[in-house]
């Protein structure tokens, strides 16, 4: 994709010149709703104006919310990563960083992570440890304990809420049959899996007497834990509620599907031992499965949408379907057991 039919304030800060602080080496990554610039020793993250249903940022001040959302929910986890809302001003046309004039986008600004201590290049390398997990566990066990886990949240646990967040991924799929990513026989598979699952509602009334529906963080996989002086779990979900609000089994599953995705099925089931040890969740394994078909779907799916992404160039778009269709396969095994 072209600089030039980016919008203007990304290609503003595309250049070195419109930080405060040195970044001679700016680089821009895309996902299907966020524009993340990599300036120096800081990371600056923009929302893109796009409506999914499940998410809408297509104001000014819906993305000024949920930045500030961003900035809040994700200090729970890492609050020295997490720094400030920015803003980016017009006056009199030019573009500034926190300037003084008429506000046309917000954003937050983070600390920048070692990339090579990101949990997906440890994984590349094959130095993921058991100790590595351990740490991770360490840092998930006390914050599920200490997340919110009032009356209105655990709402969110019942077998009709959750069918909500897993029968939509299906409803917004069924235009991809067909492509090479996701096949008929897939699709039928899965949502058949998924919908028997969710008949067994005790399974879902029992997570909810025992505590385990939280204020959660939403997207924990690979992609969101960095390993290097302490474990940093960052980019929790802050535009959906009901992502966020979910059973811990839900949350935990997701990082053992990633594990599972990359092949590392025993450090997935050491992930999962430790874990319910440190807490002393005995009923998570019985949803341990579900929850893994219904987030490899998810990856599928957000594959597709970042794939089909106009603005995305043809080397990302032919990766995220190659990803996507991985992630689907994983999703038919998962509901095959």
């Amino acid at each position: 994709m072209a600089s030039t039919d980016l919008p203007p304030f990304i290609q503003h800060l595309l250049k070195p010149a419109a930080y405060p602080h040195p970044a001679d080496d700016v680089r821009l990554v895309q996902t299907h709703i966020s524009y993340v610039l990599l300036a120096g020793d800081f990371v600056y993250k923009f929302k893109k104006p796009v409506d999914f249903g499940f998410l809408n940022f297509t104001t000014l001040e819906k993305r000024k919310y949920y930045s500030a959302q961003e900035l809040l929910l994700n200090q729970r986890l890492s609050p020295s990563i997490y720094l400030a809302q920015v803003t980016v001003t017009s006056d009199g046309g030019k573009l500034t960083l926190n300037g003084s004039g008429e506000p046309v986008e917000y954003g937050i600004q983070m600390q920048r992570m070692p990339e090579g201590q990101m949990m997906g290049n440890v994984i590349r390398r094959g130095e993921l440890t058991t100790a590595m997990l351990d740490a991770i566990v360490a840092k998930l066990a006390p914050f599920y304990e200490q997340a919110d886990g009032s009356d209105a949240i655990r709402a969110f646990g019942t077998a009709k809420a959750v069918s909500v967040n897993v029968l939509e991924n299906f409803d917004q799929t069924r235009s991809f049959i067909g492509c090479e990513a996701l096949s008929q026989s897939q699709f039928d598979l899965i949502s058949g899996y998924a919908r028997d699952f969710l008949g067994r509602e005790s399974l879902f009334e029992q997570r909810i007497e025992a505590g385990k529906i939280r204020d959660c963080h939403g997207d924990l996989y690979s992609a969101n834990i960095c390993l290097a002086d302490q474990v940093y779990i960052f980019d929790c979900i802050e535009f959906n509620e009901r992502f966020r609000y979910c059973d811990v089994a839900s949350d935990a599953a997701f990082l053992a599907m990633d594990l599972d995705f990359h092949n590392l099925q025993p450090l997935s089931e050491h992930f999962i031992d430790r874990l319910t040890a440190a807490s002393g969740d005995v009923s998570l394994r019985p949803m341990l499965n579900f929850y893994k078909c219904y987030r490899a779907y998810v990856r599928g799916k957000i594959g597709l949408f970042t794939a089909h992404d106009p603005q995305v160039d043809e080397a990302t778009k032919k990766s995220c379907l190659e990803q996507a269709a991985r992630y689907f396969q994983l999703a038919a095994r998962y509901a095959q057991q």
